[in-house]
């Protein structure tokens, strides 16, 4: 057998044990066997509310402070957003010189 013959069958082997690794990608959630979440946010969902009317309408807080929200959102409309106050306990930098030669 000569030579390139060799390199030949040599290649088209390791073409095809490249090839036979290859498969169409399957979702993980469609594959057999695996468990798939239908409906399930809305079963935990009316599981854990109080009063299922609240599903379709939200309930008013008490304590809420919903006139300071609108007022952020006034101001992020308006372009006239308050910066965030500094909270550096100090500031980096250099420090006073003592005199000259020091």
């Amino acid at each position: 057998m000569s030579r390139h013959r060799c390199w030949r069958r040599l290649l088209l082997s390791t073409v095809a044990l490249a090839l036979a690794g290859c498969s169409a990608p399957v979702e993980p959630t469609q594959r057999e066997g695996t468990w798939r979440p239908i409906g399930s946010n809305d079963t935990n969902l009316r599981a854990m509310v109080a009063d299922p009317a609240h599903l379709s309408q939200g309930a008013e807080s008490s304590g809420g402070r919903g006139w300071q929200a609108s007022q952020a959102i006034g101001r992020l409309r308006d372009d006239k957003v308050k910066s965030l106050p500094d909270v550096r306990a100090s500031r980096v930098g250099p420090a006073p010189s003592t005199g000259p030669g020091r």
